[in-house]
């Protein structure tokens, strides 16, 4: 009997074992989602669904922009948290018919039934926003690229793969924080899309400033005051030369404003503020043609939305509002504030303060404002001691 008893014993623990090990090749340890073995047989199954039912069926696979970068300044032990969280928010923003896996060291795909890849685009590009917004320990404003591949007649759950990531290689050599199709990529290009020039974002400031002298010298004291806000929040040196790209170009919508408009001595009427108002959606149309500048056309489009969600173009709130936009949005205020303008006098560092400070939690991100404050403190604390 004791026997018996021991060799029950001992099959319960191989059972236990085993059910371990299945576990284990199914479900990525990080994640907690499925592996890259598990999600290619499912891939594989809803592959043969569709040809048999002709239905439509994409696949997206979600990149990391810069995640070995976050590896080295953080560390393993972040880097997989930063993997979890984006994971587990991937997870609540699809569908309940969707499927998530982890299919690289900084890969996430995503299968999405029932969908073909234009509808499975305008579905996801919302999710570079939501994942920039996810914050793991000292890392913040995450960036992603994504690339979306359809079922096509004849094309192997290998094959699918292959044409997500490529159209994720491509939306990451154009910048990155962008989505890309598969069908958009021309076959026969074997050479990488041409960068931006470096002096193009530069161009763009300088015609600005042609334009609107006030609205040049302006920029250059956002851009300082951006970088150091990113800076102070700690986010990695590719995004902090988003921010500041982003800070240089803030207003380059302002170019097709009217000058009685933009020049105007005194304040607008209704009517000339909506006209106003447009001048982020222009920018973003003027940015995003150029190649790589997605990242930084988004930022310009929301750095005038608020934190309460009455702010403009689209009234995003919270931490829907890409986090270059929020820092941009409390530095922009900061120097309106204390700058002279043809319809008033410039307010005192004291009074921008108290302003940032009332307004925190309403029109700006609390957090953003606290990082504004204490960075301007600093400064002013740093030139205090030169001067002494």
């Amino acid at each position: 009997m004791e026997l018996m008893g021991e060799l029950d014993r001992l099959r319960g623990q191989v059972a236990t074992l085993e059910a371990e090990v299945a576990r284990g090749v199914r479900i990525d340890g990080v994640t907690g989602l499925l592996s890259a073995r598990a999600f290619r047989g499912r891939l594989a199954e809803e592959i043969t669904r569709a040809r048999r039912y002709q239905r439509p069926l994409s696949l997206a696979i979600v990149t990391i922009d810069d995640f070995a970068a976050i590896e080295t300044v953080h560390g393993f032990k972040t880097s997989d948290e930063v993997l979890a969280a984006i994971g587990m928010r991937l997870s609540q923003l699809t569908r309940a018919h969707d499927l998530v896996g982890r299919t690289g060291p900084a890969e996430f795909a995503i299968l999405l039934p029932e969908t073909d890849a234009t509808d499975a685009r305008d579905g996801l590009g919302r999710l570079i926003v939501e994942i920039e917004a996810v914050a793991e320990g000292t890392v913040s404003g995450v960036g992603t690229s994504i690339g979306i591949a359809g079922f096509e007649r004849g094309l192997s759950a290998e094959g699918m793969i292959a044409n997500a990531r490529k159209a994720c290689d491509q939306a990451q050599r154009q910048g990155g924080g962008q989505t890309a199709l598969a069908s958009d990529l021309d076959p026969l290009e074997e050479t990488p899309t041409l960068a931006l020039p470096p002096d193009a974002i530069p161009a763009l400031a300088v015609a600005l400033a042609e334009r609107d002298r006030y609205t040049g010298e302006h920029s250059k004291a956002v851009i300082e005051m951006s970088g150091g806000v990113a800076r102070y929040l700690g986010l990695r040196d590719a995004e902090i030369e988003r921010i500041k790209s982003a800070a240089l170009v803030h207003d380059i919508g302002k170019v097709a404003i009217p000058d009685e408009i933009l020049k105007k001595p005194g304040p607008l009427t209704p009517a000339e503020w909506e006209l106003m108002r447009e001048h982020p959606v222009i920018g973003e149309r003027i940015l995003s043609v150029l190649p790589g500048m997605s990242g930084v056309a988004r930022i310009v489009r929301h750095e005038h939305e608020r934190w309460d969600g009455r702010g403009y173009p689209d009234g995003l709130s919270g931490e829907e509002i890409p986090l270059g936009s929020r820092i941009i949005f409390a530095a922009d205020t900061y120097h309106a504030i204390t700058s002279d303008r043809p319809y008033r006098a410039a307010r005192s560092h004291g009074e921008a303060i108290q302003e940032l400070t009332r307004c925190a939690g309403s029109q700006f991100d609390p957090t953003v404002t606290a990082a504004l404050i204490g960075y301007l403190y600093g400064r002013r604390q740093a030139g205090a001691l030169a001067a002494a």
